[in-house]
């Protein structure tokens, strides 16, 4: 009996094993499921997270390059027209009314090649974008002088406003610029350029210093017959100045530019000045300092370029933000010049110039507006024209850029896409509705994070 006993609960315990062996295909069914819907979560929440994290690493990135930029920009933008230690100011003078201004100071310039004849340069200053007697729209600038002249006020400054197709007041491809387009390589279509020359404050050389460099002179009026360079420390070596440069003799009153031959020992070149007068010797109480203008006045430009992100030719594309040193790439290695990718990302960049007009009202105008005024600050001494005189009244410039992600995020929604470009208006729009430039018009992807940057920029040569 106790053997049958035994043997029955044997066979139930076998039993119950054989059923806890497995699970029933429903089971299996319904785990699958649940497991495919926890999978399908995590990957939501994986895939969202990710999505989250590259947009917030794209604008973190972006607005870092955003600052730079305009950082960049402003520090150039506010050296315009500086002159050794002079800028705009000298005798005040009153104005139509009744307020008093300072005059314009600018370089009397004795070379007769500054700048050449056809718009490319012969002379010394780079990115001249201007011929003498040339013609834009109603404008007509000066014939080629015949003796010594005021530097006119656009050889200082000058902005020029795009479209998709054309620029105003002129073109600036006549300057060596790449021509507008959606290709790699091409200048960004509806993008601003702009233009400012200055003298490299850290360069030069001091005159009249115990053991630095002398100038000799003679008559009554001492014209200068010579001068020998001798560099004190820390200032460039004799050999940066090339014979047949040009020089800038300045000091914190007045600047004269003529051209010169010889080096260390330079001497005014008759051949290439303008005969009527001379270059004369400023006393050395007055700090003068001589530079060399095809190195040391320096051309600027910016404008924004075509560039591939990835570096191989293709989309995506983007616009890098240019700036381009006497010259560019193209010019002679004598005048130090460079053309440099600073930041990428930048889509749009615009200028707002404000002036100050002959009755010391001020206002922002288009560069346009600025070639066409005539209502500007007390000229010059000796001026040749007042055609661009405007150039010469701008005492600040509102900087506007757009930047964008340079990478598409396709995980974008609608409303991430929208951005702010106050040039075409304050409102929060899709890329789409930000006519005349449209990201896609430009060669761009639409699926980016886009913000704007801005900045007024003080320049700090104008003494209003």
């Amino acid at each position: 009996m106790m053997d049958l006993v035994m043997a029955s609960s044997r066979s139930r315990s076998r039993s119950r094993s054989h059923r806890q062996l497995g699970f029933t295909l429903i089971e299996l069914m319904v785990a699958m499921l649940l497991g495919l819907l926890v999978s399908a979560g995590i990957i939501t929440v994986f895939a969202s997270t990710s999505s989250n994290n590259k947009a917030q690493t794209q604008l973190a990135r972006l607005q870092e390059e955003g600052r730079f930029a305009i950082t960049r920009l402003s520090s150039d933008l506010s050296m315009a027209n500086g002159q050794y230690c002079t800028n705009s100011g000298g005798t005040g003078q009153t104005a139509s009314g009744g307020l008093i201004l300072d005059g314009l100071r600018t370089p009397n310039v004795y070379a007769s090649n500054l700048i050449g004849a056809a718009g490319a340069v012969s002379g010394a200053l780079s990115d001249v974008t201007t011929a003498w007697g040339a013609k834009s729209g109603s404008v007509t600038y000066p014939a080629a002088p015949t003796a010594a002249y005021s530097m006119p006020s656009f050889l200082f400054m000058r902005g020029y406003d795009c479209t998709a197709t054309t620029c105003t007041p002129v073109d600036p491809t006549t300057a060596g610029l790449p021509a507008m387009g959606t290709a790699v390589g091409n200048r960004v279509e509806g993008a601003a350029v702009i233009t400012v020359r200055y003298v490299n404050p850290s360069s030069g050389w001091s005159i009249g210093s115990t053991g630095g460099s002398t100038i000799a002179s003679s008559g009554t009026t001492s014209v200068i017959n010579s001068i020998t360079l001798k560099p004190l420390a820390g200032e460039p070596p004799a050999s940066n100045f090339t014979s047949g440069d040009v020089a800038m003799l300045a000091n914190c009153s007045n600047a004269q530019i003529f051209a010169a031959t010889g080096s260390p020992t330079l001497t005014p070149d008759i051949s290439k000045n303008f005969t009527s007068s001379s270059p004369v010797a400023q006393p050395p109480s007055s700090s003068p300092k001589l530079f060399d203008v095809n190195r040391d006045f320096q051309t600027v430009t910016y404008y924004l370029k075509v560039v591939s992100v990835n570096n191989n030719g293709t989309a995506p594309l983007t616009g890098a933000l240019i700036r381009r040193v006497n010259g560019g790439l193209g010019a002679p290695a004598g005048r130090g010049p460079s053309e440099d990718e600073l930041v990428r990302g930048i889509e749009r960049m615009d200028f707002q110039y404000g002036v100050q007009d002959a009755s010391g009202n001020f206002s922002f105008v288009a560069a346009s507006d600025i070639d066409t005024s005539t209502s500007c600050p007390p000229a010059e001494i000796n001026p040749i024209t007042t055609t661009g005189c405007g150039w010469r009244s701008v005492n600040s410039i509102q900087v506007s850029i757009l930047m964008d992600g340079q990478i598409p995020l396709y995980t974008l929604s609608a409303n991430d896409l929208n951005y702010v470009y106050n040039v075409d208006g304050n409102v929060l729009e899709a890329p789409s509705k930000h006519t005349p430039y449209t990201p896609t018009s430009q060669g761009f992807t639409d699926q980016m994070i886009r913000r704007e940057f801005t900045a007024l920029v003080a320049l700090r040569n104008y003494n209003p």
